[in-house]
């Protein structure tokens, strides 16, 4: 049976609180097997035969009912994550793995604002769009980046950002580790 992982959008940190402990029930209430959780911001590792677009409205669907709200599910294949990570444009940030942030787009961009995202960066950030996934470096901290605010409306698409330390972890969780 694949392994998959989900992201949760707007879950951790200031946005909304998701107790772990609760989510895995509610997922294996879903039928989800070897449901594992990575810290408190919505990162999930499981396995199902069912297809991606399957899991993501049922878990979309599970998330509103028993917690009252919606977020927007990802759901990755291990070889989708694994092709993420050998894509890495910034190597440099294994030095500093919350320099560089992973955004995963609901699909593929049809026009990103790639000139105002170049405009809005600082001198010292750097950013490359592959498919989707937007790669950003911010070397002086994502949380007071003016276009790291922004990515996501000058993309043009929905998408959830997970830090390189996070992203190399998950693959870990779901590799077994």
């Amino acid at each position: 049976m694949p392994t998959w992982i989900g992201l949760l959008r707007g879950i951790g940190g200031n946005i909304r609180t998701l107790p772990m402990k609760d989510l895995v029930a509610a997922l294996e209430g879903l039928g989800l097997k070897d449901v594992r959780t990575y810290i408190q911001t919505g990162n999930f590792v499981f396995t199902s035969g069912k297809s991606a677009r399957a899991l993501i409205k049922q878990i979309d669907a599970c998330i509103e009912a028993k917690f009252g709200f919606e977020s927007t599910t990802f759901v990755l294949s291990v070889s989708e994550l694994e092709r993420a990570i050998a894509a890495n444009p910034f190597p440099q940030a294994d030095k500093n793995p919350t320099s560089l942030h992973l955004f995963f787009l609901a699909r593929g961009p049809q026009s990103p604002q790639l000139d105002a995202m170049n405009a809005l960066k600082a001198p010292s950030e750097q950013f490359k769009l592959a498919r989707q996934v937007f790669y950003f470096y911010a070397p002086k901290g994502f949380g007071i980046s003016k276009l790291g605010r922004r990515a996501e409306r000058l993309l043009g698409v929905e998408a959830t950002a997970r830090n390189w330390r996070t992203v190399g972890n998950l693959l870990e969780l779901a590799k077994g580790g």
